[in-house]
């Protein structure tokens, strides 16, 4: 019997969108970490054990504090991972596929030390923190494969906040205006987040952050029409990004 079967009625409670899911793995990178390491078949095995749940932009799906029992991987879309403190909300990283893979906490804590939360239509998958961290155990390949994964996240997220750190304003925000352009493949889309969480994220004042994406405007680097925008300049943003 799968993971499947033993978890399903539980899952179906706690997830009652379970009954449309399917399991569609052909794109999914931690399968790819499966195949390396462990047999095909069991790879399948894996794969029918989970649950593919569709993330709408905005949802959350991990609150911090809460306990740890599933192991989430980010198939598709965008996510902020974020602290809730008391001055407020500190967003620490963005993560995408191929750079985020569950949660950096999953295998030191008993409960997530931070929330994430969609913030554009997103596709996760579940999988028991217990049958992950039984194949950890009895598996050395897989688990060198995973730690290896997760400290690639880990140095991302910490070399992202040094780069930012030592930028000036206009470069963190180049910086983060370029990052969705790389992400979206396209010089123009609509901006995912808001000033605000611009202003988290770069650890600047929103004021400071209004006043930049203006600056740009004005020097026609950029056309702003609410959340749309336009990179007009990209080679001026880029240069404003690495000398600032």
């Amino acid at each position: 019997m799968s993971l499947y079967d033993n978890n399903h009625t539980h899952k179906e409670r706690q997830y009652p969108y379970l009954s449309q899911m399917k399991c569609d793995c052909d794109n999914c990178e931690l399968k790819s970490i499966f195949y390396a390491t462990i047999k095909e078949s069991e790879v399948e095995e894996y794969c029918k054990s989970r649950i593919e749940k569709e993330v709408k932009t905005g949802e959350l799906i991990i609150s911090q504090g809460d306990y740890i029992n599933d192991f989430i991987y980010l198939k598709e879309g965008l996510v902020k991972l974020y602290r809730d403190t008391p001055h407020g909300q500190q967003i620490i990283s963005l993560g995408k596929p191929l750079d985020f893979v569950s949660l950096l906490s999953v295998f030191g804590n008993d409960t997530y030390s931070y929330s994430v939360s969609a913030i554009n239509d997103s596709v996760i998958c579940i999988l028991s923190i217990k049958e992950i961290r039984q194949l950890i155990h009895e598996n050395g390949d897989f688990a060198l494969k995973i730690i290896s994964t997760l400290n690639k996240a880990s140095e991302r997220i910490l070399f992202d906040h040094l780069d930012l750190s030592q930028k000036r304003l206009n470069g963190r925000v180049a910086s983060v205006l370029l990052y969705f352009a790389d992400v979206f493949g396209m010089n123009k889309y609509e901006l995912p987040i808001t000033r605000k969480e611009i202003a988290q994220l770069v650890g600047m004042s929103i004021e400071n952050v209004i006043r930049a994406i203006s600056e740009f405007r004005r020097d026609n680097i950029l056309n702003v029409y609410g959340k749309r925008i336009e990179i007009v300049d990209t080679t001026m943003l880029r240069r404003i990004r690495d000398l600032n």
